[in-house]
């Protein structure tokens, strides 16, 4: 049974999971690993997930304030032993809903082009390829994507 707790940056299990991806993220980004580093700090998120199998923490995902409409989409991850089971589309969809609750009305966000599945999750979720935001601008390795919230 998955259970998906709303939490913060600071709670252990979502920051253990955040080390899991950061490990993937280094393999798959190479040398650019530093330049997508500096831009996922846990310094300026405020609302994390982590979704729990039988209690034991298997993925999470975040969002922060990019606009003032917009919440971007920040730390997905589902732990290799999870995979392929619909429990990061399940984190994706709660943290659009909590978006929604906080006032929001679009999430954007960014992946890698190493990163075939999650652009496949990305866009099975209704998400809409747009041109690269922010620091991502001029960034070939980067795909960025945003979804329109409805009520």
């Amino acid at each position: 049974m998955i259970h998906i707790k709303r939490t913060n940056a600071q709670n252990l299990d979502f920051i253990e999971l955040v080390k899991h991806l950061d490990q993937e993220l280094a393999i798959m980004d190479g040398d650019d690993h530093d330049f997508y580093a500096q831009y996922n700090t846990l310094d300026y998120i405020k609302h994390a997930m982590v979704a729990y199998h039988n209690d034991i923490p298997v993925a999470c995902g975040a969002i922060r304030a990019y606009e003032n409409d917009a919440a971007e989409i920040k730390r997905m991850f589902t732990h290799t032993s999870a995979r392929r089971k619909g429990i990061g589309r399940q984190v994706l969809q709660e943290l659009e809903a909590w978006a929604q609750e906080l006032g929001f009305i679009k999430c954007m966000l960014e992946t890698g082009l190493q990163q075939p599945d999650a652009i496949r999750l990305y866009e099975g979720m209704g998400y809409t390829r747009i041109p690269n935001y922010g620091p991502y601008q001029g960034i070939d390795n980067s795909q960025c994507f945003e979804k329109i919230l409805h009520p």
